[in-house]
């Protein structure tokens, strides 16, 4: 099993490498992109937005964005999937939060995205983690607000008219 550090660096190496899969290219040089569609060096490679990653690169980056304030567990671009550790907000430390994104699509749709959150609550006597329940509006509203941030990176790139 691999320490933690060496998984947060190579966390870090991953979305570094996905964020410059995702740089615009010159016509030259897409046709020279290589291995895993540019991902790991030159050779060709399919164009667009969802090139590099299996799934929707705007939805990738927002959700990435949207749960940046929670620690990453594991990352899985090619399946679309972003597991956080366990977050207890400074103000509220008896109660923590986890959640999971899954993108479903490599179309920046709403139903191509989905978030589990998970809440613990802490035992004042026991000093124990037992679940509690989420209030399915902040599911919705953590959804909208990767969706919401997607739209943003999406418009960001279309060309200026």
């Amino acid at each position: 099993m691999l320490s933690r550090p060496i998984l947060t660096v190579l966390s870090v190496v991953a979305i570094a490498s996905m964020a410059a899969g995702c740089a615009s290219r010159s016509s030259a040089e897409s046709d020279n992109r290589g291995l895993f569609g540019g991902l790991l060096g030159s050779g060709p490679r399919a164009d667009g937005p969802d090139a590099g990653i299996g799934v929707n690169t705007f939805l990738w980056r927002a959700t990435l964005d949207t749960l940046s304030f929670m620690p990453l567990d594991q990352i899985d671009p090619f399946g679309g999937v972003i597991i956080t550790d366990w977050y207890a907000n400074p103000e509220a430390p008896e109660e923590r939060f986890k959640a999971t994104a899954y993108i479903l699509d490599s179309r920046l749709r709403a139903d191509a995205l989905s978030v589990q959150l998970f809440r613990q609550t802490r035992n004042s006597e026991t000093g124990e983690w037992t679940d509690a329940s989420v209030d399915p509006g902040t599911r919705i509203q953590l959804e909208n607000a990767i969706l919401t941030r997607a739209r943003q990176l999406r418009i960001a790139q279309l060309p200026s008219s």
